[in-house]
């Protein structure tokens, strides 16, 4: 097949989870025998207004890469070269990735007759109280009806052949069922398996606590450094690392100053260097906390966390929160331990457990390396997508000629 796949604002390479997300799908699809355009921002943020430019393009882990950076907020106004870029690549099928300003990918498809499928990582309408939400809804009032953004949402549901998303709750309710997958994300089992290789053969000389993502409030990384100075207190010999970046990292910078030498933040780094700051470490944490988080709230926990997936295929054991689906990718006492949410002496607790028991630890990170390797590849994820596209594209090889695009 010839995919198209439209990532507008995501950028890549980069240090983002759907940086990583973008990459690995793209990447594995490649490496089914497809290919793969990517269109998506060639950095973070702000980089420049050129709505109506050309793509730049290059090759990277084997898909073409098409760079087109506009701010998110205005991503439609890049809908026109990619339409003309649809155009030129004639794709089977297209990808687009979700946002609330997205919509471009599906607004070409839907223009060119290209069997499209939406790939959905948030709750596509805002819960009430949200200030988007509020401003949506204020400006439905004024128009006579519903908010125009969940207007577009919805839309963009219903003009997409099939929804891709790690849990249906994402999908407003109006939205039929029947063309939604729930498909959870991944690892790249090969590429972290280096990870335990390095661990196995240099063990760390003190044991480690790595806590790898984003520095926000429903990451939890406060609370790491809390559940750390809990046991430091108490004499424990531990040291935690904790790589990435976010609005928490002064604070959390400033709660760990209490403990010179026992709290390493190493800031972002690029995806490529990931496995060996996880070789570095002895325990995986990921204490997310839906109550910092109203979608979570509102439509359960629908992420499919990337942290989780890697720290299981490096050899980890995992400390993570007792929730839906995480008690279901790390099962108590086989690939690691869970805590009650928010509970940060519960969380001490646990990582005291796996650290003063270092061979069941080992048990439960090689029992976690192999559950990952079954269940949530990257590998796994494209050969399922790969399934579905081939169906949206055979779809569409049996319409009459006069109703395809490029015949």
């Amino acid at each position: 097949m010839n995919i198209l796949y439209v990532a507008s604002g995501i950028p890549v390479p980069g240090h983002l989870g759907g940086s990583t997300h973008t990459r690995e799908v793209a990447r594995g699809l490649a490496l089914c025998g497809h290919t793969v355009h990517v269109v998506a921002a060639s950095r973070q943020g702000w980089a420049g207004l050129a709505p109506f430019a050309r793509p730049r393009s290059s090759r990277l882990d084997g898909f073409f890469l098409h760079h087109q950076d506009v701010p998110k907020s205005i991503a439609l106004l890049g809908a026109w070269p990619i339409m003309r870029l649809a155009r030129a690549l004639r794709p089977d099928v297209l990808i687009e990735r979700y946002y609330n300003f997205a919509g471009a990918g599906l607004l070409a498809a839907r223009r060119l007759g290209i069997p499209a499928l939406l790939e959905v990582n948030a709750l596509i309408v805002d819960p009430t109280g949200v200030p988007k939400r509020r401003l949506d809804d204020t400006l439905g009032l004024a128009l006579g009806g519903r908010g125009p953004m969940r207007r577009w949402a919805t839309l963009q549901c219903q003009w997409a052949d099939r929804i891709v998303t790690p849990l249906h709750t994402t999908v407003p309710p109006e939205i039929g069922r029947a063309k939604i997958v729930e498909l959870p994300w991944g690892a790249d089992v090969v590429r972290f398996a280096e990870a335990a290789s390095t661990r196995a053969r240099q063990p760390p000389s003190t044991p480690t606590v790595v806590f790898l993502g984003s520095f926000r409030a429903w990451h939890g990384v406060l609370d790491v450094v809390r559940a750390g100075a809990l046991l430091l207190a108490l004499g424990r010999d531990l040291r935690f690392l904790l790589v990435g970046d976010g609005p928490e990292r002064a604070q959390a910078e400033g709660l760990a100053a209490a403990w010179p030498g026992r709290f390493e933040f190493v800031g972002s780094v690029p995806y490529e260097q990931v496995p060996a700051y996880l070789a570095r470490a002895s325990v995986g944490v990921a204490p997310f906390d839906t109550a910092a988080h109203p979608a979570l709230r509102a439509a359960g926990f629908f992420w499919s966390p990337l942290k989780i997936y890697e720290y299981m295929a490096a050899g980890l054991p995992v400390v993570t929160t007792d929730l839906e689906p995480l008690r279901q990718i790390v099962r108590p006492g086989h690939e690691g331990l869970l805590f009650p949410e928010g509970d940060v002496a519960a969380l001490a607790q646990a990582i005291d457990r796996l650290v003063a028991a270092p061979e069941a630890a080992r048990a439960m990170g090689e029992s976690a390396r192999r559950r990952v390797a079954d269940h949530f590849s990257w590998e796994r994820h494209c050969r399922e997508l790969e399934g579905l596209l081939l169906e949206l594209a055979q779809a569409r090889a049996a319409r009459p000629l006069a109703a395809r695009p490029w015949s």
